[in-house]
């Protein structure tokens, strides 16, 4: 990370970077990126008839690399084996994070994917708090995804499958985003991790659809997703991070499940029933009681 006492020339994109998003409420950076990933995803979704979950993940993945590369520009050389572990494994955890929810919305609402996905930060919540108590958040968790089995409408094993393995390496992308961030300065670890990830991908992608990923549209398409559900929301969060506690964004990000499922009332007409929005909320509750307890925790926040 770039210090006061670090000169801040023109050539330095991670430095501008900084200083615009220092002048918007770190609040008001994490909401935009939760409406902008989960629109994004409601976008992507409209359009696996033309291209499938599979290349869209790639091309949302190369598209987010190409464009952190020109912003932030890694250093690469001098890294340690133990820099380079952390980001490939950070890179493999983003690349079946995103194609595991891509396959899970393409199976079953985008509401109730994120509900089963959001398992994952809340586990990691609960642990990292160390209290008995936390377990009432847990339950009150299982009891909403148990509801869902009550609501099995527009619901298949598949799809609830691989949101419960997104929501696996959701858990391992904020454990390995904190440690990314502390080795690999701004958003270059985010850059670097892209890049493993689309390189990861590129073989079954090209397997799946072949030429079909260079069509015009399909690339202008991809660049728009990639923009919507990478770049913006994964840079406003690494940026909003310095600025507010990591109980506050947890809060924050309990309102992934809400926005993803009206998006997908908006965008899809995807409108979930009364037992589906009961559940929604158990998840959400949860999320926010299990993060408001480890507020007290919460070291001051990075400026």
């Amino acid at each position: 990370m770039v210090t006061s006492a670090e000169p801040l020339g023109e050539a330095d994109p991670q430095g501008r970077l900084d200083r615009v998003a220092g002048r918007v409420p770190a609040v008001w950076l994490v909401l935009i990126g939760i409406v902008s990933v989960q629109f994004g995803a409601a976008i992507a979704k409209n359009l696996f008839p033309v291209i499938s979950p599979t290349s869209m993940v790639w091309l949302r993945l190369t598209s987010s690399a190409v464009l952190l590369l020109i912003m932030v520009r890694p250093r690469l050389r001098g890294r340690s084996r133990t820099d380079w572990l952390l980001v490939t494994g950070f890179g493999i955890t983003l690349l079946v994070m995103n194609w595991a929810i891509y396959q899970s919305m393409a199976r079953i609402p985008i509401g109730v994917a994120v509900t089963i996905e959001f398992l994952g930060p809340l586990a990691v919540a609960v642990i990292m708090s160390r209290r008995a108590r936390d377990l009432a958040w847990v339950i009150l968790a299982g009891a909403g995804v148990a509801i869902l089995g009550f609501s099995p409408a527009g619901l298949n094993l598949p799809g609830v499958g691989f949101a419960l393995l997104a929501g696996l390496c959701w858990a391992c992308y904020i454990l390995l985003s904190a440690r990314t961030g502390r080795s690999w300065s701004g958003l270059s670890g985010l850059a670097v991790a892209s890049t493993i990830g689309t390189i990861g991908l590129t073989p079954f992608a090209i397997a799946e659809s072949g030429p079909g990923l260079l069509q015009p549209q399909v690339l202008i398409l991809g660049v728009a997703v990639g923009l919507m559900s990478s770049v913006i929301p994964y840079s406003l969060e690494m940026l909003a991070l310095r600025r507010i506690p990591p109980g506050v964004f947890g809060i924050l990000m309990s309102l992934e499940p809400g926005v993803a499922a009206l998006a997908g009332m908006i965008m899809l007409a995807e409108f979930l029933s009364v037992t589906q929005w009961i559940a929604l909320a158990c998840v959400v509750i949860a999320s926010v009681g299990a993060t408001r307890t480890r507020r007290a925790a919460d070291p001051p926040p990075v400026d």
